[in-house]
């Protein structure tokens, strides 16, 4: 089993939801989340805004704020993997900065708390 996790745009949440399901995905949570990628500032600037140098803060303006975003988390089985991350990307990819991001972690276990059922039982 195989947690993936995919950061994407707000407004690609329903283009993501509906990819999933044909990639033969019905459950997954969602998340609101805010973050940047490394693209959109200047290391030094927030570095220099953090340590308090107001003339940093200034510089650095709107390049430094969070931006909305959803995060969706899916426990599929291993052989299911590369769909799941093929359907996420096939939807969200613009070619421009802020596309997002794909996380694939391995997962121990899983309990389907109602049944007690274990492992891939859990996760079908």
């Amino acid at each position: 089993m195989k947690e993936v996790i995919a950061v994407v745009r707000m407004d690609m949440m329903n283009r993501t939801k509906t990819a999933l399901t044909e990639a033969g995905v019905d459950a997954f949570f969602a998340h609101e989340a805010q973050g940047r990628g490394k693209g959109f500032v200047n290391a030094a600037l927030v570095e220099g805004a953090e340590s308090g140098y107001e003339e940093a803060a200034e510089v650095l303006g709107e390049k430094g704020k969070l931006y909305p975003k959803r995060m969706v988390t899916v426990v599929v089985a291993d052989a299911q993997v590369e769909d799941v991350v093929e359907a996420i990307m096939d939807v969200n990819r613009t070619g421009k900065p802020g596309d997002g991001k794909i996380f694939v972690l391995p997962v121990g276990d899983a309990v389907r708390v109602r049944t007690a059922e274990t492992g891939a039982k859990a996760i079908a």
